[in-house]
């Protein structure tokens, strides 16, 4: 099992930043990704970003690149989506995961979502 636990998130300004933590604990060496993904209202989970455990690459929904990082910190086994430039269309509660091999998404480890709210 992994658990995953989000914080960071609150109320922002259009233009202003956001910093999101996600703690990972428990079996992570069984995980190959920590992924963040978000869901407004009335609409379905979307892809935001992807940090891969070996090599550290990463990858961005297109909505953000340029605007939101996602980095680590090994020794903390946290990872942070750094979320800059942002946009009123950018709320939602963002949940992260940690991606298993040969499951589906619905099936990784999900944390229980922080919730960003993002004034005009």
């Amino acid at each position: 099992q992994v658990q995953l636990v989000e914080s960071g998130g609150g109320l922002a300004q259009a233009g202003g930043s956001l910093r999101l933590s996600c703690a990972a604990s428990g079996r992570i060496f069984s995980t190959y990704a920590i992924a963040w993904y978000r869901q407004a209202p009335g609409q379905e989970r979307e892809f935001v970003a992807r940090l891969r455990w070996s090599g550290g690459s990463t990858y961005y929904a297109d909505s953000v690149k340029g605007r939101f990082t996602i980095s680590r910190d090994n020794a903390k086994n946290t990872v942070y989506l750094q979320m800059d430039i942002l946009k009123p269309e950018d709320t939602a509660v963002y949940y992260c995961a940690a991606a298993r091999s040969g499951v589906s998404y619905e099936d990784w480890y999900w944390g229980q979502g922080t919730q960003v709210t993002v004034s005009a």
